[in-house]
């Protein structure tokens, strides 16, 4: 592994802007310190700019000598960032940079979420931009702030900051792969009244941790069935249940709603009589689970050990304890459907993401991501949701819906790529859509007859500690990207 990770990588004013990104704190809903580099840097090129209420920002830059005459194409990126971080590591993105490892033909960080969703993208709208060699008509680099945490950028976009109507999306993490469609989605936030007493005399506490798993992007990621933290943590109380009254003193799992949730923590109370049976029916799910996705997960730890923490001398009572328990392994999480148009496509699924229920809390709040390509089986997922809160005397809020994007495969701009791809590359692209939530939607609501194409390089591991961005692979993004602004800006 390099200790220079970015040294004579090619094309270097890509990575030039995506090393800023990666020592830039850019969480969503935080990301000023981001969009003042990008100000400067226009400022610096003479390219002016313009901001709407939401946050959004264009850059706007003139076109090539000889190509003023061409329509204005939109090149479009999040700033934002999901800052995930495994447990141990020293490193935090949501208040510094990422630790940037070089790991072959990989990019990645050592303990969090890289950010090359959608650094990358964004950095080489900004690259081709200033690169004098790219030939382009007029360009508008549009960035959108907020996406990670439900598109609210893009929901509150002013229709007359960008006049184009191309739009190359850069924000797609397969190489090779043009994307013409897009899941819609809904999240459903969750509150379950919790009551509180005094833990009993002759209880003893356990902490029990879910951790190791891989977790991912909850769209691109959701079809590797990956386990999900907080239903094998509810699966392990379920079974601890089963041996003694148990009082949990608090529960916590996920951070993001988007992200397969990678680990989770409880302390409970249990009779100390019964403590041994509890370790071993943790144990037993432990022993089940690592059968289970043996050969999908690479190593969930389940464990039951002494608490690390402040003593407890309250809990959540047995009822609420039990209802919180079984309203966590009762919500559904995972591929819910197929495509039945394009194979090997997810049409359906809904993602566990996050459960907080803090110490001294007086409630549990929990947070569902769905997503479909067909707006009744969404709204089906989130009534199941909706059925199961209810059984639990639980409260659920749906919130922040989105569109999706209907594919046009005679698109203009979708038949400009393709052409360049296969000048390129000599082979035709995949065309397909993709399940997650691309803001194509939601910009093509905001501005009707929006002609959009999306694609980007092989980024893996998205949402996660895990992620890592091909370099290879960027190389041949960002040569597809110039290919494409020359040939739009001939027409």
């Amino acid at each position: 592994m390099s200790d220079q990770p970015f040294a004579g990588l090619e094309p270097a004013r890509l990575w030039k802007h995506f090393e800023v990104f990666t020592r830039t704190p850019r969480p969503s809903g935080r990301e000023e310190q981001i969009a003042r580099y990008v100000l400067a840097w226009a400022a610096e090129q003479g390219f002016e700019t313009q901001r709407d209420d939401a946050g959004n920002l264009v850059v706007r830059v003139p076109a090539s000598p000889g190509r003023e005459q061409a329509a204005p194409v939109i090149i479009q990126g999040h700033l934002d960032m999901v800052c995930e971080r495994n447990a141990d590591s020293p490193w935090d993105c949501e208040t510094g940079p990422v630790h940037v490892v070089r790991d072959g033909d990989w990019i990645t960080a050592e303990g969090t979420t890289l950010g090359a969703d959608n650094a990358i993208g964004v950095a080489a709208g900004m690259a081709a931009a200033e690169d004098p060699d790219v030939v382009h008509g007029p360009l508008e680099l549009l960035m959108t702030i907020d996406e990670e945490t439900g598109m609210t950028g893009a929901m509150s976009l002013e229709a007359s900051l960008v006049s184009g109507r191309t739009m190359l999306n850069l924000d797609s993490e397969e190489d090779g792969v043009l994307f013409v469609g897009c899941a819609g989605g809904c999240d459903t936030k969750i509150r379950l009244g919790l009551t509180r007493a005094a833990i009993p005399a002759g209880h003893r506490l356990l902490d029990v941790a879910v951790t190791g798993l891989l977790g991912g992007h909850s769209g691109l990621d959701i079809i590797r069935n990956h386990a999900n933290a907080i239903h094998v943590l509810a699966r392990a109380l379920d079974a601890a249940g089963g041996q003694a009254a148990l009082r949990i003193v608090h529960l916590t799992g996920g951070s993001k709603r988007n992200a397969i949730p990678r680990e989770a923590f409880a302390t409970i109370a249990v009779p100390a009589a019964a403590e041994p049976a509890v370790r071993e029916a943790i144990d037993r799910v432990a022993a089940t689970v690592a059968a289970e996705f043996a050969g999908i997960e690479s190593g969930p730890v389940i464990e039951a050990r002494g608490p690390d923490g402040e003593p407890a001398t309250e809990a959540f009572d047995e009822q609420t304890s039990r209802r919180l328990v079984l309203l966590l392994r009762g919500l559904p999480s995972g591929v819910i459907a197929m495509s039945r148009d394009i194979p090997g496509l997810v049409e359906t699924s809904t993602n566990l993401g996050v459960v907080h229920a803090e110490r001294g809390a007086s409630s549990a709040d929990i947070v569902c991501c769905s997503r479909s390509s067909v707006s009744e089986a969404l709204d089906s997922v989130l009534e199941q949701i909706r059925a199961v809160s209810d059984l639990a005397g639980a409260v659920a809020t749906r919130t922040g819906r989105y569109p999706g994007w209907k594919p046009n495969l005679d698109s203009p701009v979708l038949g400009v790529l393709k052409g360049a791809f296969e000048r390129l590359f000599g082979r035709q692209p995949e065309v397909t859509a993709i399940h997650a939530g691309l803001e194509c939607g939601l910009i093509g609501e905001r501005i009707p007859g929006m002609d959009m194409v999306s694609f980007g390089p092989e980024i893996r591991g998205a949402h996660s500690p895990d992620e890592r961005v091909e370099i290879g692979s960027v190389e041949r993004f960002f040569r597809l990207l110039v290919a494409a602004l020359d040939d739009l800006s001939r027409t």
